[in-house]
């Protein structure tokens, strides 16, 4: 492809943005899917933002290697793969302005929905189980492996799920880190298939996967220095930004 040194710069910035995502800052992640999108033709931003997703994932499981929660994964992960099959079905084949308003929606209406849970029941730090569980795994499993399908777009959806489990801050981004990088290499071979990554889209995605995995690396500090309680806040503001952000 032959970009612009505009193109180039927004795509090396958002690609660093995308690595201080997978290192715990959220939002930064979402933003880059608006600039790869903004730079790009919807299916051709999707398959050049994978593999920088992919290399910014190589870092952040290993720096966070040891604060996965597996457990919580194992369970997340079978909801998601269908997902991502639901996702690649219907690949190119629906708009991409209508899965957006859809995802939005959900977003906020899940949001709103911990808010009121939160009111009624003041001073509990029990979390989710059983039937209350199950519903709420498989349905944020497979609305985050449609969008990541569709859009590289599940942060939100997987920080919504794991926001409810209350894990700490260093177990929650170590946990999204391993998550996803199994997720992307799952959705590898789809996106392969369907064209929309090839030796064009790799030769962006290529110089785009150095900044993202510098962007992890300088996440790290910043993570071990945020409190808990703004942590969380800072998570919850990301997933409300992005509802609206997908219905703008």
């Amino acid at each position: 492809m032959d970009l612009t040194t505009g193109q180039w710069i927004a795509v090396c910035a958002a690609a660093f943005g995308v690595g201080l995502g997978k290192g715990g800052l959220p939002g930064l992640g979402n933003l880059a899917i608006a600039i790869y999108a903004l730079a790009f033709p919807a299916r051709i931003s999707v398959g050049i933002l994978l593999p920088v997703l992919m290399a910014a994932d190589l870092i952040a499981v290993i720096v966070y290697r040891r604060h996965a929660e597996w457990g919580v994964i194992g369970k997340f992960l079978p909801w998601t793969v269908l997902g991502v099959c639901l996702g690649a079905l219907v690949f190119g084949n629906i708009g991409d302005r209508t899965v957006e308003i859809l995802i939005g929606l959900i977003l906020l209406i899940m949001t709103g929905l911990h808010f009121l849970k939160s009111f009624l029941h003041r001073g509990r730090t029990d979390v989710p189980t059983g039937k209350a569980a199950l519903g709420l795994r498989a349905s944020t499993g497979i609305i985050g492996g449609f969008a990541t399908m569709i859009a590289n777009a599940a942060g939100p959806v997987a920080a919504l799920y794991l926001i409810f489990l209350r894990l700490p801050k260093i177990a929650f981004v170590g946990t999204l880190a391993w998550f996803f990088m199994i997720v992307n290499w799952i959705k590898l071979p789809f996106m392969i298939g369907l064209g929309a990554i090839n030796l064009d889209s790799m030769s962006v995605s290529l110089p785009a996967m150095a900044f993202a995995m510098v962007g992890v690396l300088a996440a790290r500090a910043v993570v071990e220095k945020i409190p808990q309680k703004l942590f969380e806040w800072l998570i919850w503001i990301f997933v409300i930004g992005a509802g609206f952000q997908l219905l703008l």
